[in-house]
């Protein structure tokens, strides 16, 4: 895969597409932070990885409509509790993404002196850090009954056999943006050779719980378990539709929160 650019991306916020109005995304960030721990008998600094954390800078147009999948609507009340965010870099199966499960800090109006009314928005990290990861839904997707969906290549897994198996399970997120009926539940099933010789078998642990409305979710599997190399989202329930989008970080070297 070649250089990309940042078009066609998409940002979803606890369940609700707000892509039309984020202007610019100024920081996705995060990792361990830097601890010094250099002797007096060195000549340059040593360093050892501390705290996990992470941010998601955004930047919003002021969209005072009523519906609820506006960002006014979403940010203006600055909720004290958990939000879950994923920034998706396009809306194709399998493509990079960043979530994370943050707090929202602050909602900054800025008037610029060209009549521009924007909002700086900053969602900082609680628990987890920023997680990147791969989607397993080109953007959003809709299913109409219990669907399995189309499966991604995870790559050759963990050192230092690179057979195709990480041993250090999963986490998972889920936007559920809409549904119609009674509940969808979207759950992770894995192979080694993509269904060929392997048939698909449910991720231990690797389900979400039943979602009946909007929202999100973030789950993680057991640190020690092996995550074959081919993953794919299916859907059960009662349900004659149900939007949604799904993002995996494979775990091919152990991850500690």
């Amino acid at each position: 895969m070649g250089k990309q650019s940042g078009l066609g991306d998409a940002l979803y916020i606890a369940g609700y597409d707000l892509s039309g109005d984020i202007q610019a995304l100024g920081n996705v960030g995060g990792g361990p932070a830097a601890l010094e721990v250099t002797g007096i008998d060195k000549s340059a600094p040593e360093r050892i990885g501390g705290l996990r954390d992470g941010r998601l800078q955004m930047t919003s147009f002021f969209n005072p409509g009523t519906l609820p999948d506006k960002a006014h609507a979403r940010f203006k009340t600055l909720p004290t509790s958990d939000v879950i965010a994923a920034y998706f870099r396009g809306t194709v199966l399998g493509g990079a993404s960043a979530n994370i499960v943050a707090k929202q800090v602050n909602y900054d109006g800025n008037r610029g002196d060209s009549g521009e009314f924007t909002f700086a928005v900053e969602a900082q990290a609680n628990g987890f850090g920023v997680e990147w990861g791969r989607s397993l839904t080109a953007g959003k997707r809709t299913d109409t009954t219990g669907t399995n969906g189309a499966s991604v290549d995870f790559g050759p897994g963990s050192p230092p056999l690179f057979n195709g198996a990480a041993l250090f399970g999963l986490q998972a997120y889920l936007h559920v943006f809409a549904i119609t009926g009674t509940s969808v539940t979207v759950k992770l099933q894995e192979s080694s050779d993509n269904g060929v010789g392997d048939p698909w078998a449910d991720v231990v642990g690797g389900a979400f719980t039943a979602a009946t409305g909007v929202g999100a979710q973030r789950i993680e599997t057991a640190r020690g378990l092996t995550v074959k190399q081919y993953l794919r989202a299916v859907t059960t329930g009662t349900f004659t539709s149900a939007t949604f989008a799904v993002s995996v970080i494979r775990n091919d070297v152990a991850v500690t929160f």
